[in-house]
C-alpha cells in the first residue's frame, strides 16, 4: 500500500502546533469556534465556508511563513486575505484552509515606511511628495483622518470608507471622483506584496512591474497586499453638493457625459465628484445611503415617481477651501449651465469634507438599528458601454427591474472615462473610452434574496441575448468559463501571473477562478 499523507486540515493544526512551541506567532493562528464562526459569512451573508484556522498576524513574516508552509507540503491548503469582510459572494473565504485576518495588522508599522509615522496606524505621510505608506489592513477611514491631521487627503476614493486598502485595490475601489481620477488603483506608486509563494517583495510600475499591475484589481490571486503607496493632495475644507433630478433618460445620460468630459486633473473648473442613481419603488426618496432631499419635497418626488415609474437622479459636488470659497458658486454655475433637469428639482447642500466623504454611514447606522445590516446582499455591478447603455435602460431598467417591481434598494448608474484607467493592471473594463457602472445594492430578508439574484441572473441573460458586453465589477463566475469571458484578452496574462506567482494555486480560493 502506497504511503498515506495527512490531510491539509491536519497540516495546518500541525503547523499550528508548531508554530506554538518554535517561532514568535504564538497564539494568532486559531481554530476556536468563534474565529471560525466569524471568518466563515461575509457581508454577502448568502454564501457560508468554514475554514480550517484563522491567522491574527502580528507581523508580515507570520503571513510569509504561513504561505511558504503550504507551498512545502504535498498538498497545499487554501489562504485567502480577508479585510473587513465586505465581499458579498464568499471572495475571501477559504473552505477548509486558513483566512489571514489584515485587520490584524493595523498598528504594524511598513517596513518601507518614510516620513511621519502618524499616531499608532501603520501610515507614514511624506509632506514633500504628497503620498502615504498605508498598511494593506488599514480601513480608508482611518487614512482619510490621519492624512488629514497634514492638510492631505487621498485623491481617489469608493463611496464605503470602512474597507481595507488592500481589498479595494485588489479589485479596483470606484466612486464618483473615478472620471476624473480614475478608480484607487490608478493613484499606488508601490506596493509590498507577499506573494503566493511566500515571498517578500516590493514592486512599482519601474520594478517587479509583472507583479504590480497584477495584484492592482488581481481580485487576491498574485499576492496579499501587505503595504501601499498612495497618492495624496491637499485637502480641501467643504463641499458644495448638489442633486438634480430627470424624468428623460437620453437628457440624463447627456448631461452626465458631458460633465465628466471636463476631466483633467489639474483642471480647477471640472467637478470632483458625479454619480448617478435612481428612485423607484420606495416609500421614501431618501435610502440608507444618504439622507438628501428635504422632507417638505417628499410628496412632490414620489408624485414624480409615481407618474414615470423611473426617476433618475444625476448627484455632483465641487470641493472648495478657503482660497477658492469666493470662486466655487460661479465654477459651479458655469458647469450646470444648460443642463437639462427637471425644473424645480435641483437640491443643494453645502457639508464638511469629511462629512461628505464619510456619507455612507449615517445609513449603515440606521439600517444596524432597525437590524437590517447584517442581512443577504445579493448585489450585481457591472460595467456597460456607452453605446449599449439606452438598450440597457430600456431593456433592464425599464424593462426587467420594473416588472419585477421587488427593487427598493439603491441604483447606482453613472458614467466613466476608460483612459482614466491602466490597461497594464488586472482590472478589466469595457473597451469603449466613456463606460456606465450600474450597481444593485439589493438588501434583502433571510428567506428573499433568491428573487433578487433571479432577477440579476435575468439580467445578465438578458444582456448576452442582446449582444450587451458587459463586465461585472466585483466579478463572481461558477466556471472557468466565465472567468476567461471575463477578462477576455487579458485572461493568458492573468494565467501566466498566476503561475508565477501562485503556482501551486494556493490564493484567495473564494474568487473560484482556479479552483477544480
Amino acid at each position: 500500500m502506497g504511503e498515506k499523507f495527512p490531510t491539509p486540515t491536519l497540516l495546518i493544526v500541525i503547523f499550528f502546533i508548531l508554530s506554538r512551541l518554535i517561532s514568535t506567532i504564538g497564539y494568532s493562528l486559531r481554530d476556536d469556534p468563534e474565529s471560525i464562526r466569524l471568518a466563515s459569512s461575509d457581508y454577502g451573508h448568502i454564501l457560508r465556508e468554514n475554514p480550517a484556522a484563522v491567522l491574527y498576524p502580528n507581523s508580515i513574516d507570520e503571513i510569509s511563513s504561513l504561505i511558504k508552509f503550504s507551498n512545502l507540503i504535498s498538498t497545499p491548503f487554501s489562504i485567502a486575505a480577508r479585510g473587513h469582510g465586505h465581499s458579498t459572494m464568499g471572495q475571501a473565504m477559504a473552505p477548509d484552509g486558513v483566512v489571514v485576518d489584515m485587520m490584524s495588522l493595523k498598528n504594524h508599522h511598513p517596513s518601507h515606511a518614510s516620513g511621519i509615522i502618524v499616531n499608532t496606524f501603520n501610515l507614514s505621510v511624506n509632506n514633500n511628495n504628497y503620498y502615504a505608506d498605508v498598511g494593506g489592513g488599514q480601513l480608508w477611514i482611518d487614512v482619510l483622518h490621519a492624512t488629514l491631521e497634514h492638510g492631505l487627503a487621498p485623491v481617489a476614493w469608493t463611496d464605503y470608507l470602512y474597507l481595507t486598502v488592500g481589498g479595494t485595490l485588489s479589485n479596483a475601489g470606484i466612486s464618483g471622483s473615478a472620471f476624473r481620477f480614475g478608480p484607487q488603483i490608478s493613484n499606488v506608486y508601490e506596493m509590498d506584496v507577499v506573494t503566493g509563494q511566500g515571498d517578500f517583495v516590493t514592486c512599482s510600475p519601474q520594478n517587479n512591474s509583472d507583479l504590480f499591475f497584477g495584484v492592482l484589481g488581481g481580485l487576491g490571486q498574485f499576492g496579499i497586499i501587505t503595504r501601499a503607496r498612495i497618492a495624496l493632495e491637499p485637502a480641501p475644507k467643504r463641499v458644495k453638493w448638489v442633486r438634480m433630478l430627470y424624468n428623460d433618460f437620453s437628457a440624463y445620460a447627456r448631461d452626465q457625459e458631458r460633465l465628466i468630459s471636463v476631466n483633467g486633473r489639474k483642471q480647477s473648473n471640472a467637478l470632483d465628484y458625479l454619480e448617478g442613481s435612481l428612485l423607484i419603488n420606495q416609500g421614501s426618496p431618501n435610502n440608507w445611503r444618504s439622507s438628501f432631499f428635504p422632507q417638505s419635497t417628499y410628496s412632490r418626488i414620489i408624485s414624480l415617481v409615481t407618474k414615470h415609474g423611473i426617476i433618475y437622479s444625476l448627484e455632483v459636488a465641487k470641493y472648495y477651501d478657503q482660497h477658492t470659497e469666493t470662486t466655487v458658486d460661479k465654477e459651479l454655475e458655469l458647469l450646470l449651465k444648460g443642463l437639462s433637469f427637471l425644473p424645480g428639482f435641483v437640491f443643494e447642500k453645502d457639508v464638511a469634507f469629511v462629512e461628505f466623504l464619510n456619507r455612507v454611514k449615517s445609513g449603515e447606522e440606521k439600517l444596524q438599528s432597525q437590524g437590517q445590516w447584517d442581512v443577504p446582499h445579493p448585489w450585481l455591478n457591472l460595467f456597460v458601454p456607452k453605446s449599449r447603455i439606452s438598450d440597457f435602460d430600456a431593456g433592464v431598467l425599464k424593462g426587467i427591474v420594473l416588472k419585477r417591481n421587488i427593487t427598493t434598494a439603491p441604483v447606482l448608474l453613472y458614467p466613466m472615462n476608460r483612459t482614466k484607467w491602466d490597461d497594464r493592471m488586472s482590472a478589466v473594463v469595457p473597451e469603449e473610452e466613456v463606460f456606465y457602472t450600474v450597481g444593485f445594492l439589493h438588501s434583502s430578508g433571510f428567506n428573499e434574496w433568491e428573487a433578487l439574484e433571479e432577477q440579476n441572473k435575468e439580467i445578465l441573460k438578458f444582456c448576452a441575448s442582446v449582444g450587451i458586453e458587459v463586465k461585472q465589477y466585483l466579478p463572481y463566475y461558477k466556471t472557468q468559463q466565465g472567468w476567461m469571458n471575463h477578462f477576455g484578452s487579458k485572461w493568458k496574462t492573468f494565467q501566466k501571473r498566476k503561475a508565477l506567482f501562485d503556482p501551486k494555486k494556493i490564493l484567495s480560493p473564494g474568487q473560484r477562478i482556479f479552483n477544480k
